[in-house]
């Protein structure tokens, strides 16, 4: 392997053969003359041959400087399609981006993300993974998603964050249930004593309620507890119970009068930051880049 002739020499041996002098084709690979020599004296010296013939009127090759430079062209040819062949990789990998978001981002904010994506970035193509906030992270540590979006208080340490908007959770029950008429708003402690229509543990918006009720001994047996947030809201539109949602999820049933929410004391910290997140020490790709930029409304 140490034998193998670089590059650059047989790119300056092409350029001698064509311009027929040294001078010439060290202008022409930017170089000076006593580097030209230099090299050509490496190259020489590496494949045991002499190649050129110094005379007063310039340079020209030998025979085997002749069957040499053949077939430098050729290694050349080869190099340049090695060089091109890479960058249309990089390119097409550049169009394709892997991403996993938790279901409320992905529900209610991704869409309008990927369709703005889509806008500056006709090419790329995203293939979006729809999961729990500790599923996402799973995700990003086993390399299936380059990007992710999660909703939860904490992000590991091997991650790497940048918020992209806040959120808030709702307490909501319809109308003929009786917190719908409480006069007051609701403790930590009655939050926590009640049986709730939760999201599954692992959730974001599971991990914030247990934050928020942790001082007060965490929640009681949820009433019903699922992996989705659209029948949650179901069961609390029939009356089944009290839900603790996503605003984004209830808003228009807040506004339509069909679900009511019900105030909940300051000591219940029900608001979230909403967060890009992706491996530490991984550089972003430039489609995800583009992507968190325009979660963050920078563009």
């Amino acid at each position: 392997m140490s034998r193998l002739p670089d590059l650059d020499a047989l790119q300056l041996l092409v350029a001698v053969a064509d311009t027929g002098s040294l001078g010439k084709a060290a202008a022409r690979s930017g170089i000076s003359q006593p580097s030209a020599s230099a090299r050509m004296a490496t190259l020489e010296r590496r494949l045991g041959l002499k190649l050129l013939e110094r005379t007063p009127s310039g340079s020209r090759l030998t025979g085997d400087g002749a069957v040499v430079t053949d077939w430098a062209r050729r290694v050349l040819e080869q190099a340049e399609a090695l060089v091109e062949g890479a960058e249309a990789l990089r390119v097409h990998a550049d169009e394709r981006l892997s991403v996993a978001a938790s279901l409320t981002i992905a529900e209610h904010l991704v869409p309008k993300w990927l369709i703005e994506l889509r806008q500056l970035r006709p090419a790329t193509r995203v293939g979006l993974t729809v999961a729990n906030s500790h599923q996402v992270v799973a995700a990003l540590r086993a390399a299936e998603a380059e990007l992710g979006f999660v909703e939860g208080p904490w992000v590991p340490r091997d991650l790497h964050s940048v918020a992209v908007g806040r959120d808030r959770l709702a307490v909501v029950v319809a109308p003929a249930h009786p917190w719908a008429r409480l006069r007051r708003p609701l403790t930590a402690a009655q939050l926590a004593a009640e049986p709730l229509l939760l999201r599954e543990t692992g959730s974001g918006t599971r991990d914030v309620l247990e934050a928020a009720l942790a001082a007060h001994d965490g929640l009681t047996v949820p009433l019903i507890e699922l992996g989705a947030t659209a029948p949650l809201r179901s069961a609390a539109l029939a009356g089944s119970g009290p839900a603790v949602l996503s605003v984004l999820a209830v808003a228009e049933d807040i506004a339509a009068g069909r679900l009511v929410e019900v105030p909940v004391a300051e000591e219940v910290a029900l608001r979230r930051t909403l967060r890009a997140v992706w491996l530490r020490g991984r550089e972003l790709g430039d489609a995800a880049g583009w992507l968190v930029r325009v979660a963050q409304g920078r563009v």
